[in-house]
């Protein structure tokens, strides 16, 4: 089980670093702090609808893997 427990936690913080990164990789709806730092000028020429499709899924992927490592890690603690 020990094995198990550090393959989740390297999990966790791995997936931690990824959805923070692609979080922050999406671009500004506008109104918020981009718009403050220059965002609002890029964002009309940012990148193209697929690419930030795209971008979603994987943010989405990686949420998924996030909320299961916590999860797991949850229930391994309270059951074991």
């Amino acid at each position: 089980m020990d094995a198990l427990r550090i393959v989740l936690e390297v999990l966790l913080v791995l997936t931690s670093i990824f959805l923070i990164l692609s979080i922050l990789m999406h671009k500004g709806k506008g109104g918020g702090l981009s718009d403050m730092f220059g965002g609002g000028i890029s964002s009309s020429i940012g990148s193209s609808g697929v690419a930030e499709r795209n971008l979603n899924r994987i943010t989405i992927g990686i949420s998924l893997l996030w909320g299961t490592a916590i999860v797991l890690l949850g229930l391994m603690q309270r059951f074991v």
